[in-house]
């Protein structure tokens, strides 16, 4: 009786171990691997920073409220939303 409960489990065990061993989220850049997550954080770098000049050009970068606030948290949408649409 108890062999057949511990079958499936001595069964699940290895896939649960070998299941981390996927290859890694990295892009070739002239035969160096980078990890996706820093080009995700540069892009949502340079897209804050367009998104500033643009509100600045306007005249609404105050609208939205303090820039030591507003523009890590656009680094931070941007970033997640280029993860989202390319990764």
């Amino acid at each position: 009786m108890a062999l057949t409960v511990t079958r499936p489990i001595l069964l699940i065990m290895p896939c649960l171990a070998v299941s981390g061993c996927t290859r890694p989220q990295s892009i070739s850049v002239l035969g160096s691997f980078f990890p996706d997550w820093l080009f995700c954080a540069i892009a949502g770098l340079v897209l804050a920073l367009i998104a500033r000049s643009v509100l600045d050009r306007f005249g609404q970068s105050r609208a939205l409220g303090p820039p030591v606030m507003v523009q890590p948290t656009l680094m931070l949408f941007f970033s997640l939303l280029v993860w989202l649409v390319f990764f």
